[in-house]
């Protein structure tokens, strides 16, 4: 369940009640929770002044049975680092691929808890609605916080696309039965590219901007950079 101090920041509306669901679930009951919190998801711009922008990422310790979940707080557009926090806590669910949220976030949330002040936008390592159920952890965590969230990927869950020109800034739609799930990114010339995708309360062309703002000179955007050191070096 989130906690009161970011349900609180759900903007003065009420939650629906599948929302604030159990972390405690199966594998079924988990694609089925997927399949209706979709429904809820905001996928045009509903975003306010964006003034500290966020990576969030995941890592395990002592063999997969500590969750271990770091936020970078970076303030926007100039992306220095304001502030971090680290969460840890027993893994409880399964490695399933289409279901990493439920094995993730609840570490996530712990980690949102620690910060003196919430992000006006996430950006997190892995899926929006790029999913095979379009709901990947961008979409859950966004929806549960009520924060616009971006999945920035660095590898392709689902979805087909054409040939990606090279320059920086070029980006091609990735496409799954006929509709448009996100965005193949290059970042850097001659690098891999980045799979985006829409989390929540944001458009595909509105996070292809934000994403391209906060890489400097790296394929990843420094909130993931960051995000992911603080998620994975050793403490």
């Amino acid at each position: 369940m989130t906690s009161p101090t970011i349900q609180a920041h759900r903007s003065g509306r009420d939650p629906h009640p599948l929302i604030m669901h159990s972390w405690n679930l199966s594998p079924a009951e988990a694609i089925a929770l997927q399949k209706e919190l979709r429904t809820h998801l905001i996928l045009s711009d509903q975003l306010g002044i964006v003034r500290r922008v966020a990576g969030v990422d995941v890592g395990f310790e002592t063999g997969g049975m500590i969750t271990r979940a770091a936020v970078a707080v970076l303030c926007y557009p100039e992306l220095d680092v304001l502030e971090t926090a680290i969460a840890r806590r027993p893994t409880e669910f399964p490695y399933i691929p289409g279901l990493l949220s439920f094995r993730e976030l609840p570490a996530v949330l712990d980690a949102l808890e620690q910060l003196h002040e919430l992000p006006d936008l996430l950006l997190c390592d892995g899926q929006g609605i790029a999913h095979p159920r379009r709901f990947g952890i961008a979409s859950h965590l966004g929806l549960l916080v009520d924060i616009p969230s971006i999945g920035v990927a660095k590898t392709r869950l689902c979805g087909t696309h054409d040939t990606l020109p090279d320059p920086r800034g070029a980006w091609t739609p990735l496409r799954a039965n006929h509709e448009i799930i996100g965005a193949v990114l290059r970042t850097r010339p001659g690098v891999k590219p980045l799979y985006l995708s829409p989390g929540h309360r944001i458009s595909l062309e509105t996070a292809i901007t934000y994403v391209m703002a906060c890489c400097t000179r790296y394929r990843l955007p420094e909130t993931t950079r960051h995000a992911h050191r603080l998620a994975s070096e050793p403490q």
